[in-house]
């Protein structure tokens, strides 16, 4: 394979920040994975950083890790953004075609993209992506790719996303402090979606659901595109929380009997089935039933999927999702998952790892590890201008070299 570019991924969640190096073949667009690092955080609620100090040594950490697994030293990367601050609109933008042969140039389809986000959005928020979902010239609708075409006006639906502008800037800042340079912020529902969707479902309609420790990222797509995007404050560590306080025990042996005995459906569950010896021993000696802690974990859970329900409702109440809810992140993991989610949606429910990739992908075919890895593949499908976005890497201890890829350009 010829290796043209070298994408940088940072994800900095709640429970742990990703870093990963990737090189793109430029003749199809795969991703082979060369560097990875991993690094436990607490500097994080929910999303949004509480402690500058703590996150960034998590980000240094997992950083490094990847420098000394690619042999690179990394500049920049493609950043994840999430917290319950993410918000999305959709919003058009029409203008007259100006070319003197009637035909749609690039530079209309950027003043049509200009309008459609000249939209009212308030001061303390920072615009993350406009994203085309289709163009419309003279009426005609379902226009992939306008250029070239003649007409008179063209218009353009797009999907806004923004986020608070100081939960933000703490995210840049710490990434800055650690010696990385931010070349494009990427909401994590989004991210996640690129790492685990099939091009069927964005095209019959789907929803994806990240469930992570913090919170749940959630994006909606229908023909091919997003058109809704959202972040729950609601995960992983509220499902501890609540065992935790049910079976009265410590945070640490809610997160291991929820892991390793624990089912989101309580009818998957023989009433008769006490918890294993090995766990009980961290309970001193008590022998709850699993079914106790089904029960516990189920309420939360049920509570995640109303709500994954509601802003369903809310993003898109007149659409319809024949291909269902796509589940990944840690919360995905959980026993009982899926059944329990196509119980309170009636939708299918499927549980979906990141795939497309190779390298060094030991542990990352994982529901954990779908936003680092969406946030690479972001980089091929992607491009928010009219040029190509670039990364910057350099081998250890050696001059910096710059790299290109050809994001939106490698599938022409």
């Amino acid at each position: 394979m010829d290796y043209e570019a070298t994408v940088v991924a940072l994800d900095v969640g709640t429970s742990k920040v990703v870093a990963l190096v990737g090189e793109v073949d430029r003749a199809d667009g795969s991703v082979r994975i060369v560097g990875k690092g991993v690094a436990p955080t607490t500097g994080l609620k929910k999303g949004q950083v509480i402690n500058i100090d703590q996150t960034v040594t998590s980000i240094r950490s997992a950083v490094a890790a990847a420098e000394t697994t690619s042999g690179l030293r990394l500049e920049a990367a493609v950043v994840a953004v999430g917290g319950n601050h993410i918000e999305s609109r959709n919003s058009r933008g029409m203008v007259a075609v100006s070319g003197q042969q009637r035909e749609v140039g690039r530079e209309d389809v950027e003043r049509a993209k200009e309008v459609a986000r000249s939209v009212s959005i308030p001061a303390n928020r920072d615009l993350l992506h406009i994203i085309p979902r289709d163009f419309i010239v003279d009426g005609q609708e379902g226009v992939n790719d306008p250029i070239g075409m003649t007409a008179l006006r063209l218009e353009v639906e797009t999907l806004l996303v923004h986020g608070g502008a100081t939960p933000i800037q703490n995210l840049s800042k710490c990434i800055r402090l650690a010696d990385v340079r931010v070349d494009e912020l990427v909401v994590s529902g989004l991210a996640s979606a690129e790492a685990v969707l099939t091009e069927t479902e964005r095209e019959l309609g789907v929803a994806v659901a990240d469930i992570g420790a913090g919170t749940t990222d959630l994006a909606l797509f229908i023909e091919g595109s997003p058109f809704h995007a959202a972040v729950l404050p609601l995960g992983g560590s509220h499902v501890t929380n609540d065992v935790a306080i049910g079976l009265k025990t410590t945070i640490g042996i809610a997160e291991r009997l929820k892991v390793e005995a624990g089912s989101a459906d309580p009818r998957l569950i023989d009433p008769t089935e006490q918890i294993s010896l090995a766990l009980a021993d961290e309970l001193e000696g008590r022998m709850p039933y699993r079914l106790e802690l089904a029960e516990v974990i189920e309420a939360r859970m049920r509570e995640i999927f109303e709500k994954i329900g509601e802003e369903i409702e809310r993003g898109g109440p007149n659409q319809r999702l024949p291909a269902g809810l796509v589940l990944t992140g840690g919360g995905a993991l959980l026993a009982g998952a899926a059944d329990l989610g196509r119980e309170v949606l009636q939708l299918p429910v499927r549980v979906a790892a990141p795939g497309g990739i190779g390298g060094l992908t030991d542990g990352l075919i994982d529901p954990r590890f779908a936003t680092s890895v969406g946030l690479l593949r972001w980089a091929v499908r992607y491009d928010g201008s009219a040029e190509p976005n670039r990364f910057e890497t350099a081998p250890v201890g050696g001059m910096a070299d710059r790299v290109r890829t050809w994001l939106g350009r490698l599938f022409p």
